[in-house]
């Protein structure tokens, strides 16, 4: 379940001024020390130990090969690869790695996390705060749209 809350945009010199939008919300992040643990928790014959040491050199493996220019595939979940980020030049011949400014990484959704896939399967709630606000609710502070960016 994707939880959202509504907030509005209030940037003045944006042409979306005062349009309201829906800004989807993580109420847990995962490391791998947790993902191990869901995985084990599957009825697997491997440890939360074992899964943990896979997912660490798999992340190190990735980063190795990214690093080496290439793009690595996880089936049914993404293409990660490195993106440049650099400012333009008027000629190919004025275009040098002076001119890059910083990197990306970059993940495609692919197969079951296809963007069409997901619409099929995402479901959808509000929450009237996040959680951060809800400290601030000890205060009794009323809530307003500003609140909800």
């Amino acid at each position: 379940m994707i939880r959202y809350v509504k907030y509005q945009n209030n940037v003045s010199k944006s042409p979306s001024c005062g349009k309201w939008y829906l800004r989807a919300i993580c109420d847990e992040q995962i490391d791998v020390d947790k993902l191990a643990a869901h995985m084990a928790s599957h009825n697997t014959p491997y440890s939360k130990g074992c899964i943990r040491g896979i997912l660490i050199d798999m992340v190190n493996c990735i980063k190795e090969l990214l690093l080496e220019g290439k793009s690595v595939k996880l089936q049914d979940l993404a293409i990660f690869k490195i993106g440049i980020i650099s400012q333009g030049a008027l000629t190919a011949a004025e275009a040098k790695t002076s001119l890059v400014s910083g990197f990306r990484f970059k993940a495609r959704a692919t197969g079951e996390m296809s963007i069409n896939e997901l619409k099929t399967d995402v479901q959808l709630k509000e929450l009237k705060r996040y959680a951060v606000e809800e400290e601030e609710e000890t205060d009794n502070e009323p809530e307003t749209p500003e609140s909800a960016e």
